[in-house]
């Protein structure tokens, strides 16, 4: 498998936290901007996107602040990469933000911040923060 680099982005988006949270951890929330369909049987997550799946357990979680979600093998076994979503509140301005963190081989690394860029752009719509 090559080797791949963490990054993380932060977006400013318009919600309240607790509104935004059941955008990024429930299966429903999830389809609506993240992928085509999400399925969800316990901790383990389907993500479906055109022809592809990918499976992914949630490792963690904090109630209306984080997810983490670990990509898994077919058997269900624990990958190296994550990626995972953060609701960070100001407290002075309590202006909301969701920080990104993936991973993404060196080369693509523009590409994939591109495509989370869209991702996120199409869940603004989604809760009307735009």
């Amino acid at each position: 498998m090559d080797e791949k680099t963490k990054y993380e982005l932060e977006f400013p988006i318009t919600s309240s936290p607790q509104l935004l949270y059941q955008y990024i951890s429930t299966p429903s929330g999830l389809s609506e901007w993240f992928a085509d369909n999400v399925n969800s049987r316990g901790e383990f997550y389907t993500f479906i996107w055109d022809d592809s799946e990918e499976k992914a357990r949630m490792s963690s979680k904090k109630s209306g602040e984080r997810i983490k979600f670990r990509w898994v093998d077919e058997d269900n076994n624990d990958g190296d990469y994550y990626f995972e979503l953060k609701i960070v509140v100001d407290e002075i301005t309590k202006d909301v933000s969701l920080v990104v963190t993936d991973f993404a081989p060196e080369d693509d690394i523009e590409e994939a911040k591109q495509l989370w860029e869209n991702q996120i752009s199409d869940l603004k719509h989604v809760i009307g923060s735009v």
